[in-house]
């Protein structure tokens, strides 16, 4: 048979490496003017575990193309199979036809100058590589299946070109075969944005999520019924990966040529062609990333992966739960620093450059692209962090949920709520989408939904996250906090942004002085488990040396008395000209709240903010006696939804917690125990202003003598 092969790369130089070498006449036609000399002078050589030998060929450039041309195979990168296809325009003989040597579905492009009736469709999965002029690696022999693009008949001119082809097999479903590969392929895509061998990142327990959801996306794409091959099977992907894994091992060629372009070769991918063939979300990201590297912003390394598999829960666990706002595709980051590869999400009141500011506000949702990122993302990028997601939250802060924006849910009990305002937040980390996500917390939004949903709530000292590109609710008592899946991150997190070494020793229990207030369990709301959990935790405490204070709250009752006027009065200075011009902007109970503080007078105002600053000191003496202040999180479990601050059910929920926003002081809530319902309870601590890196390491000791599980 004769045959011009138009890309003499890896799959077009070894495919006709050995139709040569048994006797066929074919001609190679390749751009690399290097490659064509090397192989007009010595040859073209196969080198591999396979076999080694080398043939004398013949090989030109595009333009010493002859005016007419018989058969003709395309075995170029699929990106560049329109360039390829046009170099056919009006030379096809009447009787020849084209035979793709390719990844990816690429016929209609060359259908579009040849017809498709013209048309042979390949499918190759032997691993090979170029490696030099003239030279090439065969990794493998793998499947390699030949069919008509029209009909599924093997016809007469398809069975002559099996025969002379290494390897190859006829099929009436190409395109099955063709769709099996893409669904692989694009997990081999996943792969290369990571340095890991194909077997290893097959391998990687960790990643198998990805892998299958991946190819999951791409099968439920397919048009015909995928085809089997090589261990992969469409009807049994779990055990595929198995078999993969033992293929890939047997291979010379360890890693994918997406892989070999990107890192050694150092050119553009096929990726376009992924992204035009495929729609799913996870191919996109795939897409993105890699175009990043492509760009020089990332390089290929595992925290790619990790981010992969980031989006992967996110979309498996987080959308579910209404948690998330919107996926960010590759976010920008440094490529070091403390924070390396962090997956971190974030409350969609804070600004990120090219998203909007949502706010739990449909509205806000779709209005202008924040210009810039606030300092606080600014230095988590700076840090390594990848920003990958904005989270639900109640409207502005406010404490109700929107009615057109769906309240973030629990990920222990879906028909609960995940909290306030910082539910999304904490609905990722305790779903074990994210380790980290930021949160604002003005009366308990970030320690709240934390004792919800199982996770660390860690409310800083006041200013000490800046709060500059943040919605403001009330600034006097607004912080910028963390929630996360244990103390160590928050503590790798906090110092990272402090800008301090990160010190992950906990303080002794023996000796340690915990401070209680009696009256918090006098509570009639607080319900008996979560009075008996914590009541639980101190006494374990106490069995290992720690003592326990009974402290005077009345201080605390006082300052909790000047807290309503002043939130409520700073709320009004931020959103009032909006509600007074623009009512409907506003979900219901939103609105009621900040149409019922435009009553408070400045006078008002001002008289509890001077009784608030005459207090403060007293509230500090408080801790003159003890090392810790251990309080319950809030008086009852999740809820089946956010009970509005200005019902008597919203108005106790944060008795526990506003105090530590009129101090200022840092409070941190961690998980102790679930009640009889599996839903999660929490303990409160909290330090002297000022003290946070203290605070997390007396949290430290105590997460580890609590030992949620």
């Amino acid at each position: 048979m004769q045959l011009t092969i138009i890309g003499a790369g890896a799959i077009g130089g070894t495919i006709g490496a050995h139709m040569i070498r048994a006797g066929h006449d074919v001609v190679f036609c390749d751009v690399d003017a290097d490659h064509v000399k090397a192989i007009n002078e010595f040859g073209i050589s196969i080198e591999g575990p396979v076999e080694n030998f080398t043939v004398k060929a013949k090989a030109i450039l595009p333009a010493d193309l002859p005016a007419k041309l018989h058969n003709v195979a395309i075995a170029v990168k699929s990106h560049h199979t329109k360039s390829a296809a046009e170099l056919l325009r009006g030379r096809l003989a009447p009787d020849g036809f084209v035979v793709t040597f390719q990844n990816g579905l690429t016929a209609s492009d060359i259908a579009s100058v040849v017809g498709a009736e013209n048309i042979i469709v390949s499918f190759v999965n032997f691993g090979a590589d170029y490696l030099a002029p003239g030279k090439i690696m065969q990794g493998n022999i793998g499947a390699f299946r030949v069919g008509e693009l029209v009909g599924n008949e093997i016809t007469p001119r398809v069975k002559e070109l099996v025969a002379a082809l290494p390897y190859a097999q006829a099929t009436e479903n190409i395109l099955g075969f063709l769709w099996g590969k893409e669904a692989y392929g694009a997990m081999l895509y996943a792969g290369a944005t990571s340095d890991l061998s194909i077997a290893d990142h097959l391998e990687e327990p960790k990643y198998r999520p990805l892998m299958l959801a991946i190819a999951r996306e791409v099968l439920a794409q397919a048009p015909v019924k995928p085809e089997g091959f090589n261990g992969f099977e469409p009807d049994d992907l779990v055990a595929s990966l198995d078999r993969l894994v033992v293929f890939n091992r047997a291979s010379a060629k360890t890693h994918s040529g997406i892989y070999r372009d990107l890192t050694v070769r150092k050119r553009k991918t096929e990726v376009s062609d992924l992204l035009r063939d495929l729609k799913g979300p996870l191919t996109n990201y795939v897409g993105e990333i890699i175009y990043a590297i492509e760009r020089g912003e990332r390089i290929c390394e595992t925290a790619n992966l990790d981010l992969l598999a980031t989006y992967e829960r996110a979309l498996r666990l987080g959308v579910p739960l209404n948690a998330i706002s919107s996926i960010l595709s590759a976010p920008a980051r440094a490529s070091t620093g403390p924070l390396h590869g962090m997956a971190i999400a974030v409350k969609d009141i804070i600004d990120v450059k090219g998203q909007p500011r949502g706010n739990g506000n449909p509205a806000d949702m779709k209005s202008k692209p924040a210009t810039e990122d606030a300092p606080v993302i600014k230095s988590l990028r700076a840090l390594g962090a990848d920003i990958f997601a904005t989270t639900s939250l109640l409207e502005y802060a406010a404490g109700a949920t929107h009615p057109d924006v769906p309240e973030a849910m629990n990920p222990y009990n879906s028909k609960r709520t995940a909290g306030g305002s910082s539910g999304g937040s904490a609905s990722l980390v305790g779903a074990g989408v994210c380790s980290a996500a930021l949160g604002t917390d003005t009366g308990g939004s970030i320690r709240i939904p934390a004792h919800y949903c199982a996770v660390v709530g860690f409310k800083p000292s006041y200013n000490s996250i800046s709060l500059n590109g943040v919605t403001p609710l009330s600034p006097t008592f607004d912080h910028v906090g963390l929630l996360t899946k244990d103390v160590a991150t928050t503590t790798r997190v906090f110092s990272a942004l402090m800008g301090k070494a990160e010190d992950q020793t906990q303080t002794q229990i023996s000796g340690l002085k915990i401070g209680i207030i009696a009256s918090h369990f006098d509570l009639p709301e607080l319900e008996k488990e979560v009075a008996d959990s914590v009541k639980a935790s101190l006494e374990k405490l106490k069995s290992l040396g720690a003592s326990v204070v009974e402290l005077d709250g009345a201080v605390f009752s006082e300052l909790d008395k000047t807290f309503g006027t002043m939130l409520h009065f700073e709320a009004w200075q931020v959103h009032g000209a909006k509600v007074t011009s623009d009512p409907a902007h506003f979900g219901p109970e939103t609105l009621r709240l900040f149409q019922a503080a435009k009553d408070i007078t400045k006078e008002q105002y001002k008289s509890a903010s001077d009784r608030c600053n005459e207090l403060l000191p007293s509230a500090a003496k408080l801790y003159e006696s003890i090392d810790v202040l251990i309080t319950p999180a809030a008086p009852y479990v999740a809820p089946a939804t956010t009970p509005p601050i200005d019902t008597p059910a919203g108005a106790v929920e944060g008795v526990y917690t506003g105090i530590f926003n009129i101090t200022g002081d840092p409070a941190i809530v961690i998980p102790s125990s679930l009640n009889s319902e599996g839903l999660p309870i929490g303990i409160q601590l909290a330090t002297i202003k000022g003290s946070d890196f203290r605070l997390l390491s007396i949290a430290r000791a105590v997460e580890s003598v609590l030992d949620f599980k």
